[in-house]
């Protein structure tokens, strides 16, 4: 059996959970999807795949020699199909990931039209709040909000955020708007992602220590508890432009506000990219250039 033969009985296997129903997927027998993924583990010397009599699952190797397959048989796919003419039809299964509050209120509506446009692209969207390794974790693209460093990453700005200072207008009215970053201490102050008992608010060249009233571990759980008047926190714009706009927060302290962070969509250099990539690479850089370019 040759590796690319392996490589889609391991995975047929591996999305339809069972040998049997995976070896039907792809027109063989079970014994040749058993064969194939003993094969394999018999030559990387790990196992990819735990069995039982219900299911497979697989192990944590497996998800990710799976993720890397994937890719692998796609991109073998598109270039018969370049090879053969068919290369500038967008299709196939895209990954992408982005953060969790930005993807939800940006990206998904971006991805909704773009799959709307491109029936043949059916698309995978991870939403963390971490950087995530494109090449090891098998995604074709990212949206990463910030400076990037220097990597063999190909990148697209398509906009930028604002970190903004904030408050409920009921809490303002209480204990006074800011008029400068020097006023902050004499505040309540609500922080997220924040262990220890001070933190640092940067202006530019100046750095406000400030003692949060209040410190969570979330963005979200931060900006609900300046809604509700406990204080003033620190955010990036798009996570409370719908409280903004609706007046249950208050921006303050504009004037003062650091440059704001870059917004890039990036993807793996090195390959041509793929007709499904340079088509959502497209249509996302113009959607996403329209929604940040307040």
């Amino acid at each position: 059996m040759d590796r690319i033969d392996e490589l889609r009985l391991f995975l047929a296997v591996a999305e339809h959970g069972g040998f049997s129903a995976g070896a039907r997927a792809v027109g063989r027998s079970p014994a040749s999807a058993t064969r194939a993924v003993e094969g394999l583990e018999r030559r990387l010397g790990v196992v990819l795949m735990t069995r039982t009599t219900r299911a497979v699952h697989l192990t944590g190797p497996g998800r990710a020699y799976c993720d890397r397959a994937r890719v692998i048989l796609e991109d073998l796919a598109q270039a018969d199909a370049t090879a053969s003419g068919a290369g500038t039809v967008p299709a196939g299964r895209l990954r992408l990931t982005g953060p969790v509050r930005f993807g939800v209120l940006h990206l998904v509506p971006i991805l909704a039209s773009f799959l709307d446009a491109f029936p043949q692209i059916e698309t995978d969207l991870v939403f963390v709040d971490r950087v995530v390794n494109l090449i090891d974790e098998g995604f074709d693209a990212a949206l990463r909000i910030g400076s990037l460093p220097d990597s063999g990453l190909v990148a697209r700005r398509v906009g930028a955020v604002r970190r903004v200072v904030c408050a409920a207008p009921a809490y303002l009215e209480r204990h006074g708007v800011p008029e400068d970053p020097a006023d902050l201490p004499g505040h309540r102050i609500v922080a997220a992602g924040q262990e220890t008992p001070t933190a640092e608010w940067r202006f530019g060249n100046a750095a406000i220590r400030v003692r949060p009233r209040l410190s969570v571990n979330a963005m979200e759980a931060a900006i609900e508890a300046a809604r509700l008047g406990q204080g003033i926190t620190r955010v990036l714009s798009y996570q409370v432009a719908d409280a903004v706009v609706s007046g249950d927060l208050r921006i303050v302290l504009a004037d003062h506000e650091p440059a704001p962070l870059p917004v890039h969509l990036i993807h793996a250099e090195g390959r041509a990219a793929s007709a499904k990539l340079r088509a959502f690479l497209d249509h996302a850089t113009d959607g996403l250039r329209e929604r940040l370019r307040n």
